[in-house]
C-alpha cells in the first residue's frame, strides 16, 4: 500500500477532546470513565491528570492534587501539538488547579467546554471545599458552554451564586447558574424522589428540553462522568446542544442498564455495551 494511502485524511480523523480530571484507579469514574466514554463515541481523548485518588467501587478514601504547574504543562504541551474540538472538566483537586485551567481554556473561547462539577462522591465523600466551589463559580462558570450538575450540586452551586440564604427549586437554580455565566445547564434528577429520572436542560430563555428516563435499581459509580463526557463527545462530533444532550442521555442510560458490579460497592456503567453480544433471554 502506498504510504500516502495509509494516511487518513484530516477530515476522517476522530475529533480530539481534552479532559481535565482526577484518576480513578477503579476505572469506574474520573479520568478513566471519561477516556472510555469518549473512545466509545468515536473521539480521541487527551487526558490531563488533576489529582490522584485512593478509591474503590464503594467510595473515595483520599485525594492528592497534582501541582498546578504540572497540570498547566500537561495541557499546554498537548494544545500546542493537536487541535481540540471540546474540553471536558471533572474533579479538579485544588483552587490552584481551577485557576490554572481557567487561564488555559480562556485562550480557546470558541471551543465548547462541558463542566461536570464533582463536589462529592456517590457515597457522599466531600471532594470540593467551599473555596474550590467559589473559584469554580467565579473562574470557570463564565467560560462554560454546558454545566451538568446533579440536583444536589445545582442547589449547592446556586446557593453560593445567590444573594439570599434560601432553598430555590431546580428551575431557579438553573436560572441563577445561567446568570452566573454558564451558557446551558443540564440538571440531572437521579437524586430526586421521583418515579422517573427527569433531566432538564436550561438556557438563557429557560427550559430547553426535559427528558424522563426509567429509574434503574442500584447505585452507580461514574454515571455523571459518563453523561458529561458523552455530551462533550457529541458536541465534538458536530451535534447542536439539544441533540448532544438527548443522545448523551440515551447512551448513558444504556450504559447503566447494562452495568456490572465488579466489586463490593456500586455498579459500573458498561460504556462499551454496544460491543457485547446480547445475553439470550433464557440466560438472563
Amino acid at each position: 500500500m502506498p504510504a500516502a494511502a495509509a494516511l487518513m485524511s484530516e477530515d476522517l480523523l476522530p475529533p480530539v477532546v481534552m479532559v481535565f480530571a482526577a484518576s480513578d484507579p477503579s476505572g469506574g469514574a474520573g479520568l478513566q470513565a471519561d477516556i472510555m466514554t469518549l473512545s466509545s463515541l468515536g473521539c480521541h481523548p487527551l487526558s490531563v491528570v488533576t489529582a490522584l485518588t485512593v478509591q474503590d467501587s464503594a467510595g473515595v478514601d483520599d485525594v492528592l492534587a497534582i501541582d498546578a504547574d504540572w497540570v498547566s504543562d500537561q495541557a499546554r504541551a498537548l494544545l500546542e501539538d493537536m487541535p481540540v474540538a471540546a474540553f471536558k472538566i471533572g474533579m479538579l483537586g485544588s483552587v490552584e488547579n481551577i485557576a490554572v485551567i481557567a487561564e488555559i481554556v480562556s485562550d480557546y473561547p470558541d471551543i465548547p467546554l462541558v463542566l461536570d462539577p464533582v463536589l462529592a462522591s456517590g457515597r457522599g465523600d466531600e471532594l470540593a471545599s467551599e473555596d474550590m466551589i467559589t473559584a469554580l463559580r467565579e473562574l470557570l462558570l463564565p467560560q462554560t458552554t454546558l454545566l451538568s450538575p446533579n440536583s444536589m450540586e445545582a442547589r449547592r452551586l446556586a446557593l453560593d451564586a445567590g444573594e439570599e440564604e434560601d432553598d430555590p427549586d431546580l428551575a431557579e437554580c438553573a436560572r441563577r447558574l445561567v446568570g452566573a455565566g454558564a451558557e446551558f445547564v443540564l440538571v440531572t434528577g437521579t437524586h430526586e424522589h421521583s418515579a422517573q429520572v427527569v433531566n432538564s436542560l436550561y438556557g438563557e430563555n429557560g427550559l430547553v428540553r426535559a427528558d424522563a428516563w426509567e429509574r434503574l435499581p442500584g447505585s452507580y459509580h461514574g454515571s455523571g462522568c459518563t453523561l458529561a463526557s458523552a455530551i462533550a463527545a457529541n458536541l465534538a462530533n458536530g451535534l447542536d446542544m439539544a441533540e448532544a444532550v438527548r443522545d448523551a442521555q440515551d447512551y448513558t442510560w444504556q450504559a447503566l442498564a447494562n452495568g456490572f458490579r465488579p466489586g463490593m460497592g456500586q455498579y459500573f456503567p458498561d460504556r462499551f455495551f454496544w460491543a457485547r453480544e446480547p445475553v439470550p433471554e433464557d440466560e438472563a
